[in-house]
């Protein structure tokens, strides 16, 4: 398991993540979701859980909504950036990275998880 975020590059202009849209589409896309809506730190103000065939995963979604944390295998990890990604105004400039850094990616609002793979690996 390994810790990826997706982010808002620059300023929101005060748009966040509706939480009930967010909730609903990875309900949607995993199984046995629970989802945690105890606030616990600014990083961490709304989680949920998953089991998939890499495993476990966790996402949280920041305070103001501009970013989503994820704990979660990468294949996971795509597919929850996508799913971020579809739920965000598409003047909005998203990124999706690795905790190290290791890449650095602008999100289209049409990508694709094949494509996200792709550009994760060029370089």
């Amino acid at each position: 398991m390994a810790t990826f975020m997706v982010l808002v590059d620059g300023e929101a202009g005060g748009w966040g993540a509706d939480r009930e849209a967010l909730t609903a589409a990875i309900r949607d896309g995993w199984a046995g979701v629970e989802t945690d809506l105890t606030p616990c730190s600014e990083a961490r103000s709304l989680c949920w859980s998953f089991s998939s065939e890499d495993g476990p995963g966790e996402a949280y979604l920041h305070e103001d909504g501009t970013c989503l944390y994820l704990d979660t295998a990468e294949s996971e990890a795509v597919r929850l950036a996508v799913v971020f990604r579809r739920i965000t105004p598409a003047d909005l400039d998203l990124v999706f990275c690795d905790q190290g850094y290791n890449f650095h990616v602008r999100l289209r609002s049409d990508v694709t998880d094949a494509e996200l793979i792709k550009l994760m690996t060029a370089g």
